[in-house]
């Protein structure tokens, strides 16, 4: 080497360099390989295509951790020591660490308590990697996986026999098929939404963003998708068992949820439609709460579709096999909760009732002062992350931001939140930057991982979304991204992911994420670690990627060196391969770039279990 080293900074930058010349190429060489080994079944050919690669056997002789001392420069044997990680046992294939059944089971039942959220204590926290299930394979290719999911990826009869008649599910040799039905839409969701069309703006882009109360196997959001509408679908782990999982296999937005007595996970304002279909949500019990929780979610102007009990009682008591006296009383309390939040009722035909929320708070005010409502704090109606239901009405916000576009033009359209000043740090400038800064990094992305928008990867989560460039930037009716904004990210961004027609969540990652194992294809973690730096163990955020994240699927980090350098030895013993690359600006940014790729595995082939 030409000149002298002086320093670990240069040492980083020098063997960075090193890798940029043939790592790229080579990884993504790897990926492809991966990618083509017949559709997850894990053969061995990717490897041995890897291992004759014609350049990158050079690769493997580049210790990179041996090149980077740290600040002091000195190298501790220790630190290069790889700890590796055992498979669970394989009862843990379908593990949800804050909705373990055995774990609900020790909370009241009163108001869904032992259905919502209760992680692991530290002691209780399994180190081990969530096995596939013997037979595991990639699920379909969009849109075949609406309709069809592999029998061996969720194995569960249980729902085939119990919503047989409603259409839900059938088993078709080696594989489920979903025909589209519902409790409420046995002849089809396509049917169930063209009704709804007839009454909602549905077509023209002014409903972009659903909300699914108690989605079943998220129907309603699989047919959907193809009218430009994107579902965020939940529903409990229950006695109607993976019906998530089923949503997620089917390449469906969903998580598991319910109301109880904690807030949704997502900010005010954020929906332009929200539906329950025989979701079996007591909506008039306790002073309406269930109610003015939907009401803080729902956009001015949004839309609630109830469909089933009570809605046309007189007709449908006897069906329904309940005492018409209870169903008239039920509705008579949803329809004093709807007027009290300025609801106005639009339809009623059939089990079918539509309200629209009201655009703004003028015709609200005498009725609503009146009847002496109590309202919200307006800066509580963002902070909902382990937070108690109120029975307060959120107020309407400021409107000086502007009215929110039909999609898609509202994808790049500045945001009200953003218009208006309503999200501090973050001006129109910063904006129409970040949005720049995101086409930039996408493109680069998919100049190296060529079947980034190919179809391949369907379901993608973005674990700090910031303002949903990186979701913006990919957009394709191939996928959809899950932007996860962290509840310690120094700004509250997740109104303006929905302001511009994407879905998100608000997610701690000190904590397990609120999904089946194997549900993403892609995970995208832009500073993820340097924002939990000192706040929590990178070992248990990154045990969390491996248990969500596919047999083959991906991973790119995009963080400053040191913090990937740590994170590349934690994944080292995960059956995970790995590649450090450049920034796309080149060597002297100290910002770098790590791809991944999981390994394909299952329960008991060819690896011993831990039952840790």
């Amino acid at each position: 080497m030409a000149m002298k080293i002086n320093s670990a900074d240069s040492r980083t930058r020098s063997s960075v360099s090193i890798f940029i010349v043939v790592g790229l190429c080579c990884f993504f060489y790897l990926l492809g390989a991966w990618q083509r080994s017949g559709f997850g079944k894990g053969d061995s050919i990717a490897l041995e295509m890897t291992k004759s690669g014609a350049d990158c056997d050079i690769l493997p002789n580049l210790n990179f951790e041996t090149h980077h001392g740290g600040e002091s420069g000195v190298i501790d044997d220790s630190e290069l020591k790889v700890k590796v990680f055992k498979p669970c046992h394989p009862r843990y294939t379908d593990y949800t660490p804050c909705q373990d059944q055995r774990r609900a089971m020790t909370f009241p039942r009163e108001n869904m308590i032992y259905r919502e959220r209760h992680c692991p204590p530290e002691n209780e926290k399994l180190h081990c990697l969530i096995p596939a299930p013997k037979g595991y394979v990639t699920p379909f290719p969009w849109p075949k996986s609406r309709d069809y999911v592999p029998y061996a990826n969720a194995p569960y009869k249980s729902l085939t026999v119990e919503k047989a008649i409603q259409n839900w599910i059938q088993y078709e040799g080696n594989v489920f098929r979903f025909p589209g039905g519902g409790t409420q839409f046995p002849q089809g969701a396509d049917a169930y939404i063209d009704q709804l069309a007839s009454v909602l703006p549905i077509e023209n882009g002014t409903i972009r963003t659903a909300l699914d109360t108690g989605c079943g196997v998220a129907s309603l959001g699989a047919y959907l998708w193809k009218r430009k509408v994107i579902a965020m679908s939940f529903a409990p782990r229950d006695s109607h068992e993976a019906q998530v999982q089923f949503a997620l296999e089917r390449g469906v937005p969903a998580v598991i949820g319910v109301l109880g007595t904690i807030k949704m996970p997502y900010p005010s304002r954020a929906f332009d439609m929200a539906h329950c279909s025989r979701c079996l949500i007591p909506w008039g019990a306790n002073d309406g709460m269930y109610m003015t929780e939907v009401d803080r979610v729902l956009r001015p102007g949004g839309y609630w579709v109830l469909s089933g009990p009570p809605i046309n009682w007189k007709n449908n008591y006897k069906a329904w096999q309940r005492p018409k006296e209870e169903l008239q009383e039920e509705q008579r309390k949803i329809e004093e909760i709807a007027k009290l939040l300025c609801w106005e009722k639009k339809y009623e035909k059939g089990e079918i009732a539509i309200w629209q929320k009201s655009r703004n708070s003028d015709s609200c005010h005498v009725m609503q002062d009146n009847s002496q409502a109590t309202f919200c704090k307006p800066a509580d109606a963002d902070d909902v992350w382990y937070k108690k239901m109120e029975g307060c009405i959120t107020p309407y916000p400021d409107t000086k931001g502007g009215e929110l576009k039909a999609f898609p033009d509202r994808l790049y359209a500045v945001p009200p939140r953003i218009a208006s000043g309503s999200v501090p740090g973050v001006s129109v400038e910063t904006y129409l930057e970040d949005n720049k800064k995101w086409k930039k990094h996408v493109n680069a992305y998919k100049n190296q991982i060529k079947i980034i928008d190919s179809g391949r990867y369907r379901n993608i989560m973005d674990m700090n979304a910031g303002l949903g460039g990186f979701a913006a930037a990919l957009e394709s009716p191939k996928l959809w991204v899950m932007n996860v904004v962290p509840t310690i990210a120094e700004k509250n961004t997740l109104g303006v992911v929905y302001e511009r027609g994407l879905i998100g969540i608000y997610h701690d990652w000190c904590e397990a994420f609120s999904t089946y194992p194997r549900t993403y294809d892609l995970i995208h973690a832009n500073g993820v670690f340097s924002l939990y730096k000192d706040k929590c163990n990178f070992e248990d955020i990154l045990l969390e990627m491996d248990r969500i994240l596919r047999p083959e699927g991906a991973v790119i980090f995009r963080d400053d060196v040191d913090v990937l350098i740590k994170v590349k030895k934690i994944v080292g013993g995960m059956r995970w391969d790995t590649k450090m690359v450049d920034h796309e600006d080149g060597p002297l940014v100290p910002e770098k770039i790590l791809v991944a790729v999981k390994q394909y595995w299952v329960a008991g082939e060819n690896n011993s279990t831990s039952s840790q």
